[in-house]
């Protein structure tokens, strides 16, 4: 089983940090991974990027030309990463910040308002890992007590008081999706857009 992921937003949403803790979740469970950042010209507030692959099996090319799901944290990585996600694959929207619809009905679309429950988790910088919990309940590349595991094991010493703060924002992530069934998309396109759009 191979997993290509793409995790997008801007510059201090924690985008990085994300697949950091994607791809060390991956390496904790033995798989083969690759994480590769893609950074703007500014450091902070400009577009920012990142693609992971776990895979059971060795991987041959670091790039990710057509991805199995995308997290999207802001409206214009919409519009640059949609097209990349691979018919049938997953698209989990930020739906907090990210106002525009996505224009293809053949891949399964999550709203997630992952700034809403960051904030209600207690610290809009814990978004990254709403967005992360919610790829988890629906995909689960990688195990769940991997996941906690990535982020205590790179976490800095001085930050472990973040750690309850982080595991809170995951299980918001997961809850957000958990109870609603996911779309098919192979019986009808078309409606499978518009289930997804209802779970806003």
């Amino acid at each position: 089983m191979r997993h290509n992921i793409i995790i997008a937003g801007f510059g201090g949403q924690g985008i990085m940090l994300a697949g950091q803790v994607l791809a060390t979740a991956g390496m904790l469970e033995g798989q083969n991974v690759v994480w590769s950042p893609s950074y703007g010209p500014e450091m902070r507030g400009g577009a920012a990027h990142c693609t992971v692959i776990i895979s059971r099996a060795p991987i041959g090319s670091p790039i990710v030309s057509e991805a199995d799901a995308a997290l999207i944290l802001d409206e214009p990585s919409l519009a640059k990463f949609e097209g990349k996600i691979r018919p049938g694959g997953l698209l989990i929207i930020n739906s907090s910040l990210v106002r525009g619809e996505p224009s293809r009905d053949d891949i399964r679309v999550y709203h997630v308002p992952a700034t809403a429950r960051a904030e209600d988790a207690g610290d809009v910088r814990t978004a990254n890992m709403v967005m992360l919990g919610a790829l988890y309940a629906l995909l689960a590349p990688v195990g769940r007590e991997a996941l906690s595991g990535a982020f205590r094991a790179i976490c800095p010493a001085d930050k472990t008081h973040l750690i309850p703060l982080n595991e809170s924002a995951l299980e918001m992530g997961m809850a957000e999706v958990s109870p609603k069934e996911a779309p098919s998309v192979a019986a009808s396109p078309a409606s499978a857009h518009s289930a997804a759009r209802q779970s806003r």
